[in-house]
């Protein structure tokens, strides 16, 4: 029976979308306080995000600051229905799909594996990712360069999934991709994943092996 309280679940939906709603008001006054305070709390997801896209930090810098001009000229189109990171993600790859068109470069579309198809395609997750077991056992330099070397749109999943921690939905709007291809690149990255960290550990002397 209703009786007008609020479970804790709600009560942190209902505060963080009374915190996107204050960021979009903000936006919409072109509040410069609130930009420092945004670029404060997100320049570090923000940028790690473009890097493992582009795989290069002068890249990587220069869309980092034309994706805040973007929020600042842009900042009336954000409702505040959704999360604000995924709107500031959404801005960010689409930089960066002009820009790959700029330079005749493939899209983060067109790089996807050919073969690639929204057939089930699923991968045991109970206990840890294989990406969470390399991070445990693994350096932050290692991590990113094992990741660089899947196909672009794997990676993206991964990173969007698994460091910014959105849900499938979220990936599944900035990526503007069905559903069922956000799972199925997710579950395809994470086995392609199992390969590289065989090699890496290989590849690494004895006396540096992590016990």
């Amino acid at each position: 029976m209703h009786d007008g309280t609020i479970s804790l679940t709600n009560v942190a939906a209902v505060l963080t979308q009374s915190e996107n709603v204050a960021i979009a008001q903000g936006l919409k006054r072109q509040d410069p306080e609130l930009l420092d305070q945004l670029i404060e709390l997100y320049q570090h997801r923000l940028m790690r995000y473009l890097l493992f896209l582009t795989g290069k930090r002068e890249v990587a810098e220069d869309l980092f600051q034309e994706t805040w001009m973007r929020v600042l000229l842009r900042g009336t189109q954000y409702n505040g229905k959704a999360r604000f990171d995924t709107w500031l993600f959404t801005i960010a790859r689409n930089l960066v799909i002009d820009l790959s068109r700029k330079r005749t470069m493939a899209s983060l579309d067109e790089m996807s594996d050919s073969k690639e198809d929204d057939r089930p395609f699923e991968v045991a997750m109970s206990g840890p990712s294989p990406l969470e077991q390399l991070e445990e056992r693994e350096n932050c330099a290692e991590v990113s360069e094992v990741l660089l070397k899947l196909e672009p749109n794997y990676r993206e999943v991964l990173v969007l999934r698994f460091y910014e921690e959105l849900s499938l939905e979220e990936i599944a709007g900035v990526t503007r991709a069905p559903l069922s291809t956000v799972k199925s690149r997710l579950y395809r990255g994470l086995a392609a994943l199992k390969p590289e960290m065989e090699q890496l550990r290989a590849s690494r002397p004895v006396g540096e092996a992590v016990l």
